[in-house]
Formats: structure tokens, sequence, C-alpha cells
């Protein structure tokens, strides 16, 4: 896994539709009509037969946009989900008994219905034991097996790392130990005995991330409106979403971080950008020195709480790396299934996709660690609608219904647009209105720039 961790990371941004439907129809060799699913919640499987007596790896029946080499680079051997295992994982997700007080379970803020994430409330964050709130939104389940680190910041580097942190975050399902949570386990007769038939022995803290990560490893998730028309179906996406995808890979510029392509078809660059939604925290600089002082070095479990509980949540990637670099940057979360996991960004504070495409046209927040990469983008009202109508594209067709409803909800909302500042978007106003939209191609010393 750690190997195969860097070649996730991609950034064709200059992909072109000509050149993806080349590739995906080499890559896909699909039809149009996706694989039927089994369930909401389970990505399809097929079961390969038991040999020797020992469960053999569940066969994936990967669905159109999401290719084999994936896969293939995403679960080294010896890490393939077998069906027991993933059937326990699921279970365990489940069972709000693996919290202190038997209120939360993984599945209670990462609803399988509804995409994997919390539609609780009008809450930006999600709601832990007695009723406790957190600094971060929770992402999407969906895909998690293919990125390159898990959380916003990438705090955990695997799927195992991941599952054994909220289950002891104070905010979140409150356990104090792991051996606190092994020997609830432990006592359940129903887990006592599947541990023992799949393992050998009574739970370790290990196995029970290890079944969780198996049952999210048979997340995965295609089938998208967006996958049929890259395919060869024209009428699989309406012509306002082609021009949203047209605007998606140009003036947009969102294929600069939201990169697609074949073998990484999540729509990321899997790296971390400081776009301005943390500026409200102005002073970024001591806040990071102050956070300096009271990290422990290589405390995984500090920095979880950190993250969640206070305003140090903000810097972001800084409380990994350390880096003044990475102050205030998080993740480019996928764009699959986009539609259906709002609220938005790493602290939910983006009700809508108009309000991101808002955010994203006046060139973020101004703020001393800012990406270069963030400008305005002079959008005009129809171009925000037909980039929105392509994001749409994107949800899984298990999640149409909700996907529609979805966007109904936030079209309705689209009066109130808090991030919306057009002076600035349009080069009338602020500094980063007065950056071109295009970079300008000539000699600077030609110009006079040197």
């Amino acid at each position: 896994m750690q190997t195969s961790r860097g070649k996730l990371i991609a950034s064709f941004a200059g992909v072109t539709l000509l050149a993806a439907l080349a590739v995906l129809a080499v890559a896909f060799s699909s039809s149009d009509t996706p694989p039927p699913l089994t369930s909401v919640a389970q990505a399809p499987v097929a079961q390969a037969p038991v040999t020797s007596g020992k469960p053999a790896p569940l066969k994936p029946a990967l669905p159109l946009g999401i290719s084999s080499q994936l896969y293939a680079l995403a679960v080294a051997p010896g890490q393939e989900p077998t069906a027991q295992l993933a059937a326990l994982g699921d279970k365990l997700f489940d069972d709000k008994r693996l919290s202190v007080d038997d209120s939360v379970a993984c599945k209670t803020c990462h609803e399988p219905t509804k995409g994997f994430t919390d539609h609780r409330g009008n809450s930006a964050t999600s709601a832990g034991v007695q009723d406790k709130h957190g600094q971060r939104n929770a992402p999407t389940v969906l895909n998690a097996m293919f990125q390159a680190s898990q959380f916003w910041d990438g705090r955990s580097p695997t799927l195992e790392e991941q599952a054994k942190l909220p289950i002891l975050n104070p905010v979140e399902m409150g356990q104090k130990t792991p051996e606190d949570v092994v020997t609830k386990v432990a006592k359940i007769p129903e887990y006592s005995d599947a541990f023992k038939t799949l393992f050998g022995r009574e739970p370790t803290y290990d196995d029970i991330a290890a079944a969780i990560a198996a049952f999210e490893r048979t997340q995965y998730s295609g089938n998208a409106p967006f996958d049929r028309f890259l395919a060869g179906n024209p009428q699989a996406i309406s012509d306002q979403a082609q021009r949203g995808w047209a605007l998606f890979q140009g003036k947009g510029r969102c294929s600069s971080c939201h990169a697609f392509n074949v073998v990484s078809p999540l729509f990321s660059d899997q790296k971390f950008h400081n776009i301005g939604i943390a500026a409200h925290v102005k002073n970024f600089s001591e806040l990071a020195r102050n956070a300096l002082g009271i990290l422990k070095s290589g405390d995984t479990k500090q920095i979880d709480e950190l993250a969640l509980q206070t305003s140090y949540s903000e810097l972001g990637r800084f409380l990994v790396t350390k880096n003044p670099a990475d102050i205030g940057a998080f993740k480019s979360e996928t764009l699959r299934n986009i539609g259906v996991t709002a609220p938005y960004m790493h602290d939910g504070s983006l009700a809508t996709l108009f309000d991101v495409l808002d955010h994203y046209n006046k060139g973020g927040v101004p703020n001393p660690f800012l990406d270069g990469g963030m400008q305005r983008l002079a959008l005009s009202e129809a171009e925000i609608d037909d980039l929105v109508a392509f994001l749409f594209t994107l949800t899984d067709d298990r999640f149409a219904e909700f996907n529609q409803a979805e966007m109904a909800r936030q079209t309705a909302l689209k009066t109130n647009r808090p991030q919306r500042e057009t002076e600035i978007a349009e080069g009338r106003k602020g500094d980063l209105g007065d950056i071109g939209t295009n970079p300008d191609l000539r000699n600077p010393a030609s110009i006079g720039a040197f």
C-alpha cells in the first residue's frame, strides 16, 4: 500500500474530452447499462470460491467509472476483503455499542443511504456522544479506499488507522482507550464468536479496525451519468452539464486540483491546499506557533483531538507535517457523489454547490498562506449554473433520487448567496480581482516585468 499510494496521486489537469473517451473505451470495455447493485449501501461484488478451507477474497464487480487498474493499485495483495470479514465490518460499522454510551455508530455520521455522509440536521459538523460537536465535516466513505490518505488533513495513511481514531475521540464515539473498546466488544457473544472464527482469537483493536476497513473496501462508487457520457452515450447528461464539463476543464480551472483521468477517476489531486476557507482565523502564524508548542511528535491521538476539538483545527495539514507551507491547507476532496454530500469543505461552512462556486469565483479569501493557484474566475451566473449541473452528474445511480432532491433543495437556496462577491470575481475590486483570468504567456522581460 505504501508504494501504491504515491501512484494514486495524479493530476492530468489537461485531459480533454476526446482523449478521455478514447482511453475510457479501452479501459472500461463496458456497455451503457451499469451492473445491478445488491443494495443501497453495498457495492456489487462477486464471491470467489473458497479454496483449501480458507475464505477467498471477494472478486469486485467494478462499476463503470472505476477501473481494474485503480483497484489493483489501491488493494494490495493480502488486503483483499473477504465476504466474512466485510460482513463483520458492516455490522461493526452499524453498531452504536462501539461508542462509550451506546449512542453513536460509524453509520451515524456516514449514512449509507445518503452518500455515507451526515444528513441529520442543519449543523455544519457532526454530533457525537452527548451531542458534542467537533470542528470537521464528516467526509464520505465512498471511494475512501482509493484515497492516498484519510481525513481532511491526511493524518491517517490507511483505512485501518482511520477506523481507530473516531472510536477514541472524545467528541465522536468517546471511548477512553483501545482496551476499553476491546473489552466491550469481546463481551458481546456474536462478536467474540465471529473474531474467533475469522482470526482464531478474541478480538484485538487492530482486528476491529481491520474488519471495518474491509467493509469500507467494498464501498467503491461509479455508475454516474457522467461515466456513461464518457463511455459514449451523449444523451447521458444534459447540454447544460456538457457546457459545465467544458468550463470545469477550462475557464473554471477546476481540474487544477480536481483532476480526472482513467486511473485516478476521483476528481482529486489528493493534495492539500489553502483555499481560504479557514481564513476567518486571522492570525494563522500565532496559532501555528502555539500549536508547535503543544504538539507531541508522532502523537496521532493528540493530533486527532486538536483537529476536531479546538481552534487549531483551522491549521489543517500543518498539524500533521508541522510545515508552514501547509498552514490552513486541506485535502482536495473527491467530487464523486458531490451532489449528495453537502455541506461542503472541511468545516461544512458552505451549504450548497452554488456557495462553493461563489467562493472559487472570487479567488477564495485572501490570507498569507493562500494557495498560489487561487485567483478570481469571472464566471457568469449562467456559467455557475452550468458547472453546478455538471457536478450533479457525478453522483452514483444508487443515489439518483436523493441526488434529484438535493439538486432541488440547493437550487431553492440559490437566492441566498453569502459567498457571492461579483465585483471581486469580475476584477473590479480587491487584490485578487486585478489578476487576469488567463496567464500572460509572453516573455516577462519583453513587457518590462524584469
